[in-house]
């Protein structure tokens, strides 16, 4: 549970910017929770109860958000990775706060607007080029 008001900041600044709905969410917190595992968009949506198209798209969202990384082959694998401790820490966060407040989080997810309009406004965003 998010200790602090600076922390509940955080998390629901993470919520705000990188997850647009509780799929995404339970995804992404699936895939930390059982890391290394490498999860298919099969057994994604057998274990998040979602259709395996939806289950596809759940995870091409997350790895464009770099929230997870994808099998560099065409296996079709998927599973959360990270260096940064920074992410590691938001997210276990995150994590612990949305067991014990799950719907104030769900409904901060329900209160963003429509994904179409996150896309859009996203598409202005910088992005720092690779070195």
């Amino acid at each position: 549970m998010a200790e602090s008001d600076q922390e509940q900041r955080r998390v629901d600044q993470f919520i705000l910017e990188k997850i647009d709905s509780v799929s995404h969410l339970e995804a992404l917190l699936l895939l930390w929770n059982s890391r290394p595992k490498q999860w298919s968009p099969e057994e994604l949506a057998r274990r998040i109860y979602v259709d395996i198209k939806i289950a596809r798209e759940l995870l091409a969202d997350l790895q464009r958000s770099d929230l997870i990384v994808a099998a560099p082959d065409a296996a079709e694998k998927y599973w959360y990775e990270t260096s940064s401790q920074e992410r590691n820490g938001i997210i276990e966060i995150v994590d612990a706060t949305y067991r014990y407040q799950i719907v104030r989080i769900s409904n901060l997810i329900h209160s963003k607007g429509p994904s179409a309009v996150r896309d859009f406004a996203r598409a202005f965003r910088f992005k720092k080029e690779p070195e």
